[in-house]
């Protein structure tokens, strides 16, 4: 793609939404690191309805210690994989305490380290609770960096590395946002919404998805009067 097309691109996806935010629910940046290491292979949703619930009674990494595994077993167990998210949850809670005075290292090598921190949740910790221009590659902006032509890799850190070059300011510390929201909305795996894409002209995705046929209201099925 070529920069100003990816400039114009962008500059459509923050037309449509200025102000793009991560749909996990928390309230501070320990609580926001708990949620993303939560949300793996998870949706959203499923998330936020298991932690608004524990996040009323654990804000803090010592509080988390003082809940325990079994504890938060029990608000977690609607997540998929929620024996192994609590032992890293507890492990990194431990961490962060003995390692950084009980605070969220804003550095992304110190947050990799941490139990079930990978270089996605990292970013995403970087870039919503410290302000950094990090781009977090989970399966939809994988998905829409390849499908469109703006970032082709063959992994979520060829991506990476292909939108850290390509996005210009002054997009780059919500780009990921807007990636992941226009994944999960409109440029979806199965069947991707393209009569309703801001930049379906700028996409390489060929054959781009019809709409729908419109259905017949019941109005215009009963017989006329009279």
């Amino acid at each position: 793609m070529k920069k100003a097309d990816v400039f114009e691109f962008f500059r459509r996806l923050a037309e449509a939404n200025p102000h793009p935010e991560t749909e996990l629910e928390s309230g501070n940046s320990y609580q926001l690191l708990v949620a993303v290491v939560l949300s793996a292979q998870a949706t959203d949703a499923g998330v936020n309805k298991a932690t608004r619930r524990l996040f009323a009674e654990v804000e803090t990494p010592a509080q988390m210690l003082a809940l325990g595994e079994d504890g938060l077993k029990q608000h977690i167990k609607t997540i998929g994989l929620f024996n192994s998210k609590a032992k890293n949850v507890i492990a990194l809670s431990q961490a962060l305490i003995d390692q950084h005075g009980g605070d969220v290292p804003a550095n992304r090598d110190a947050l990799e380290k941490l139990a079930g921190v990978g270089r996605k949740t990292a970013n995403v910790v970087m870039n919503c609770a410290f302000g950094a221009e990090t781009f977090a590659v989970d399966t939809h902006i994988f998905r829409v960096g390849n499908r469109t032509g703006l970032a082709k890799g063959k992994t979520p850190l060829a991506v990476e590395l292909k939108l850290e070059k390509a996005v210009p300011q002054p997009f780059r510390l919500h780009a990921h946002h807007w990636l992941i929201l226009h994944g999960r909305y409109i440029c979806k795996a199965r069947r991707p919404e393209c009569w309703r894409c801001p930049v379906i002209d700028l996409c390489a995705f060929k054959p781009k998805t019809p709409a729908p046929p419109v259905k017949p209201s019941k109005a215009a099925d009963q017989p006329g009067l009279g």
